[in-house]
This record gives C-alpha cells, sequence and structure tokens, in this order.
C-alpha cells in the first residue's frame, strides 16, 4: 500500500511503545527524516533484531533533521486511560521537535491533538520511513528502560519481559505484588492488589 504524501518540505512520524505492558511510560517519538540523509533497513521495530534496533537508533538520531522523545508516566496512564496518556504523549513528542513540521503521520487510527495537518495510517511502522524511525527511537529508549528498571527489581525479570502481561511477569506478581511503577489502572494490576488485600 503506498501512503501519499503532501508536497511539503517537512514530515514527521510518530510512534508509540508501550501501550499493552503492565509497568513503566507510555514512551513516543516523532522524528524529521533529512532526505539528503537515507537511512537503509527502516521498518516496524517489532520485525528487526535486537542488535539491528539499537544499531539503526544511532543513524536515525545521527542523520535526521530532528527528532523528540516524549512520554506520559504511570500516574498519567491511570487518571487519564492508557489511549489518552498515549496520544497526550504523541502531542508532546511533536511539540518538542526542533523544526515544526508541516504535516505529520502517526501510526494507527487515531491522531492526537496537533496543530499541523496530519494522517493517522494503520500499520504506518511499516509502510512510512518517519514512523518507522520514531517506532525504533520509541521501542530502543523503552527497552533501556526496562533494563534500568530490571537492575533496581531484579527478581520481575523485566529485561525479558519487557513489562509486557507474560507468564513469568504474572508470576512474579504474585510472588512479590506491585512496584511503584505498576500501572495500577490495569486489570492484571487490580487483580493482584485485591488478592493481596491492598
Amino acid at each position: 500500500m503506498q501512503v501519499e504524501r503532501p508536497d511539503v518540505q517537512y514530515i514527521a512520524g510518530v510512534d508509540e511503545v508501550g501501550r499493552g505492558p503492565l509497568v513503566g511510560d507510555v514512551v513516543t517519538a516523532a522524528v524529521i527524516l533529512d532526505p539528503a540523509k537515507p537511512i537503509l533497513g527502516l521498518t516496524d521495530s517489532k520485525k528487526l533484531s535486537e542488535k539491528k534496533r539499537n544499531l539503526l537508533a544511532v543513524e536515525i538520531k545521527e542523520k535526521a533533521l530532528c527528532y523528540f522523545i516524549a512520554r506520559a508516566n504511570v500516574a498519567e496512564i491511570d487518571s487519564l486511560n492508557i489511549l489518552h496518556a498515549t496520544m497526550l504523549a504523541m502531542s508532546r513528542a511533536v511539540e518538542g521537535l526542533a523544526i515544526k513540521p508541516q504535516h505529520v503521520f502517526v501510526d494507527g487510527n487515531r491522531l492526537p491533538k496537533l496543530e499541523m495537518p496530519a494522517t493517522a495510517v494503520v500499520k504506518g511502522d511499516s509502510l512510512v520511513a518517519e514512523i518507522s524511525a520514531a517506532s525504533i527511537l520509541a521501542k530502543v529508549t523503552r527497552d533501556e528502560e526496562m533494563l534500568a528498571l530490571d537492575a533496581e527489581y531484579p527478581q520481575y525479570g523485566f529485561a525479558g519481559h519487557k513489562g509486557y502481561p507474560t507468564k513469568a511477569h504474572f508470576e512474579a506478581l504474585a510472588k512479590l505484588g506491585v512496584t511503584p511503577h505498576h500501572r495500577t489502572s490495569f486489570k492484571p494490576v487490580q487483580r493482584i492488589l485485591a488478592q493481596r488485600g491492598k
């Protein structure tokens, strides 16, 4: 599928990582690429090996005209809900760009509040280079944060499951309880809290 690109100079791509996990922030990135410095191998971050993602993230930061990484924290996720928190984080990523984009491509089927024209693109992280770049930066950033959390709470296995609701994560929660970084508005976390009488 071809995505029609507007005839403007500055196009940003926006993507998020971390809507599904039970722990940590939802991380978003916005990227404006430099047409004079093409980056080979851009695609959906989930289709890349960790090593390839990390290498591409370095290249994107070096070659992009500008990029900005933003987030919505656990308190915002719990008070707003994950969808609204994600939209807020996406708006923050675009607002943080050093160059104001003339058009924004957003991964998915919804648009955050933006002051410029924007297009939502389903599977955009595979179809639009700017969104691919944003997905890679957001994923690498959030994975690094999960490794840091793993160092703080080694018994939870965050380095492995990255906070997603896996069997290992549920077992750790049942045994150890909820950390201050868990999203208490998410049902599996609420269940654990209820079981432990919190």
